[in-house]
């Protein structure tokens, strides 16, 4: 059955729509309408880390969604955000954490893992994927933020001098627990975030990662994502 799926999120009392026409699972839709309430982060470390990147700070109040979903007939809206960093000359740096800010929508959640994916940089935008560790369990403070701890089965190691990519999806059923949405920030870190939507379900010309703001339009949101990274800074 088609139908006409809106993502609102709201700042204060005042509502900013997402829509998008297509077909969704029966008669279910993704929510019209999200008040946002307080946003906690979640505060974890893996024992013997650092912090080695930090921009989960200035919040905006309007969250965008990174979504994978896992019920039939809405694959079309799955999405992806996407962040950049930079690893200064002369460090390598190897992620064992990921911490995001993010809220649930339509429903309290909560998702079943989480996916993190590492791109490389061309042209200030996150392509070709470097490193994905998937279906990873974080430490969830029932409000949509993550602490996510890396198995040690998924290495990730990042040479100085670069720039690159964080993107986490969460994985979720919109049946039983909403989408996932990734809170934005006031300030600009680097390049601005990137975000696409692969199966055209929203409508939008981002099938493939661009700029973020591009993708969804004027509605509040900041041109970065909040995440900080955590793990060793190894140096020569």
């Amino acid at each position: 059955m088609s139908g006409k799926v809106c993502l609102l999120t709201t700042v204060a009392i005042s509502v900013l729509p997402f829509c998008a026409s297509g077909a969704a699972a029966g008669d279910q839709k993704p929510p019209m309408t999200h008040a946002r309430g307080a946003v906690h982060r979640v505060i974890s470390a893996v024992p013997g880390s650092v912090t080695l990147h930090d921009q989960n700070d200035s919040d905006t109040g309007v969250a965008i969604i990174s979504t994978n979903f896992t019920d039939d007939g809405f694959d079309i809206y799955d999405t992806n955000g996407a962040d950049d960093f930079v690893v200064p000359k002369g460090h390598t740096w190897k992620v064992r954490e990921v911490d995001v800010t993010g809220i649930y929508t339509g429903a309290d959640g909560p998702a079943a893992s989480e996916n993190i994916l590492v791109y490389q940089n061309q042209n200030g935008l996150p392509r070709p994927l470097l490193a994905h560790c998937d279906e990873v369990v974080g430490i969830d403070n029932q409000g949509g933020s993550f602490a996510i701890k890396l198995p040690r089965s998924c290495k990730i190691a990042l040479q100085g001098g670069r720039r690159y990519w964080i993107s986490v999806v969460a994985n979720m059923s919109f049946e039983c627990c909403g989408t996932w949405t990734w809170e934005t920030r006031n300030t600009q870190n680097g390049k601005p975030a990137a975000w696409e939507n692969p199966n055209g379900g929203f409508g939008t010309a981002c099938t493939t990662g661009d700029v973020m703001t591009d993708c969804i339009g004027d509605y509040g949101e900041g041109p970065d994502f909040m995440f900080t990274l955590k793990g060793r800074d190894v140096t020569p």
